[in-house]
């Protein structure tokens, strides 16, 4: 195995396009390692991207922020103004594991790692965040939505490398929230999870939704009826049930021993609706 510590977007790129074997990417190394060790993959190369400027900080930028490939989750839970502006996505990315893991972790990771429920995607999806992808041909870029292809699977070509995600603005009456149930009180997997973004109007009214569920599918889903379904609403009871129903509608979950298809599926309709009424709070509603 040769291990690279890229000094720039460009050497990583240039090093990924080169290899003919099996590539990595490490950053924080909570997936990557885990599975060398476990015998689960064995790369031809790693190439480490903490040493590339920048890729470890946290930028305003647009009114909104960009978030570098490297930064810890923990870090990530730590800055005010991420977490005033988007305290949905710092949630999910702050379940990730154990304090310990918090400290290494990061949300690029999570994403390329690719799993169905990965806790800050859905919120990343929801916020329509946007990935910088350095490749041999340059840098361009991506909706996070775009990114995830199918467990363990993405859509980045050969030689591309996320180096950063960027938050958007957002007008003052917005917010988010994520919540997702799992089996055990923390440190487990999400069997279903739901995030929702909204902005209020000047009437307290919902003026714009989006809606993104996790672990129901083989990718993060966006539930784009659920997120119509709440516009031009304040969230009462008869709208909440509609926009459970949309959300049940577009689920696709698997059987295995952490969840049944119908429970999965009717959970990500209840979590989606105490997850609107969270972020309908955060952005100034009143119920």
């Amino acid at each position: 195995m040769r291990y690279v510590a890229a000094t720039t977007a460009r050497e990583a790129a240039e090093a990924l396009a080169a290899a003919a074997g099996v590539t990595r990417v490490l950053a924080g190394g909570t997936d990557v390692l885990v599975q060398m060790k476990a015998g689960l993959v064995e790369p031809d190369l790693v190439v480490d991207i903490k040493k590339i400027p920048g890729i470890g900080a946290i930028t305003a930028e647009a009114g909104g922020f960009r978030i570098g490939a490297a930064v810890p989750n923990a870090a990530l839970g730590e800055h005010a103004g991420v977490r005033a502006l988007w305290p949905g996505v710092v949630e999910g990315a702050n379940l990730i594991g154990s304090t310990q893991v918090q400290g290494r972790c990061t949300m690029a990771g999570n994403l390329c790692n690719a799993s169905p429920a990965a806790d800050s995607v859905p919120g990343l999806v929801a916020a329509n965040a946007v990935a910088r992808i350095a490749g041999p041909e340059g840098e361009r870029d991506c909706p996070v939505v775009e990114i995830p292809a199918g467990p363990g699977k993405t859509t980045l070509r050969k030689g591309e490398v996320i180096t950063s995600i960027f938050l958007p603005a957002r007008p003052e009456r917005a917010s988010d929230a994520y919540l997702r149930f799992i089996p055990r009180t923390e440190m487990d997997i999400a069997v279903a999870s739901a995030a929702v973004s909204l902005e209020l109007g000047a009437d307290g009214s919902v003026k714009a939704a989006r809606v993104a569920l996790g672990a129901i599918a083989p990718t993060v889903v966006v539930a784009e009826e659920a997120g119509r379904i709440l516009v031009g609403t304040t969230l009462d009871d008869d709208t909440l049930a509609r926009m459970a129903m949309a959300c049940e509608a577009v689920c696709k979950p698997i059987d295995d021993k952490r969840g049944t298809v119908e429970f999965r599926t009717r959970t990500a309709g209840t979590l989606a609706r105490r997850t609107a009424l969270i972020a309908y709070a955060r952005a100034g509603g009143l119920k």
